[in-house]
C-alpha cells in the first residue's frame, strides 16, 4: 500500500522543469494543480501497489487530483478529529497512517516526515514500512521513484 500526500509531493512548491505557467485559474480553480505532472499518476498505478489519499485534501483528491493524473478514486484516510498533537516531534499523520494500516506493509510519499517518524513507525509498526520524505520544491522525482522500487524488491524489513 502507497500512502499518497498531495502538497509537496505531487504539487510541487515549484514549477517543475518544462512544465506550463500556472493559469490564472488552473485546472479546478486552483493554479497550482497546473504542476500536477500526469506521467506521476501512470508511475504510481505502475508500482503495483494499493494507492490510498493521505492527504488534507481527502475526498477532494479523488474529485480533482485523481482525474488529472490518470488515477481511478482511490481509497481516503479520514483524519481523526483530534487536533492533539502526538509529541515527540511526530508528524500528525504517522500514528494514523499506522493504525489504517494495519499491520500491512506500506510506503508513506509526503514532505513533511522526519527521522522521528520512520523510528516511530519502525517501533511501532509490525509490517515492512518505508517512511519516505519527497522535497516539496522539485515533487515526485525519479530518485523517489527509485527508492520506492527498491524497497518493494527487498524482503527484509527498512523503514
Amino acid at each position: 500500500m502507497i500512502f499518497l500526500d498531495v502538497d509537496g509531493p505531487l504539487i510541487p512548491f515549484r514549477a517543475r522543469p518544462g512544465s506550463r505557467p500556472a493559469t490564472a485559474q488552473g485546472e479546478g480553480g486552483n493554479p497550482l494543480l497546473d504542476r500536477l505532472d500526469p506521467a506521476d499518476g501512470r508511475r504510481l498505478i505502475g508500482l503495483g501497489c494499493e494507492l490510498v489519499w493521505a492527504t488534507t485534501w481527502m475526498h477532494e483528491a479523488n474529485e480533482t487530483v485523481a482525474p488529472l493524473l490518470g488515477l481511478p478514486r482511490l481509497p481516503v484516510v479520514d483524519w481523526p478529529d483530534e487536533d492533539e498533537d502526538p509529541g515527540d516531534g511526530l508528524h500528525w499523520k504517522t500514528i494514523a497512517l499506522t493504525r489504517w494500516a494495519d499491520g500491512r506493509p506500506f510506503v508513506w510519499l509526503d514532505d513533511e516526515t522526519t527521522g522521528a517518524d520512520r523510528r516511530w513507525v519502525a517501533a511501532n509498526h509490525p509490517g515492512r514500512a518505508l517512511v519516505h520524505r519527497v522535497d516539496p520544491l522539485a515533487g515526485l522525482t525519479d530518485a523517489d521513484f527509485a527508492a520506492v522500487q527498491r524497497w518493494l524488491g527487498q524482503a527484509s524489513p527498512q523503514t
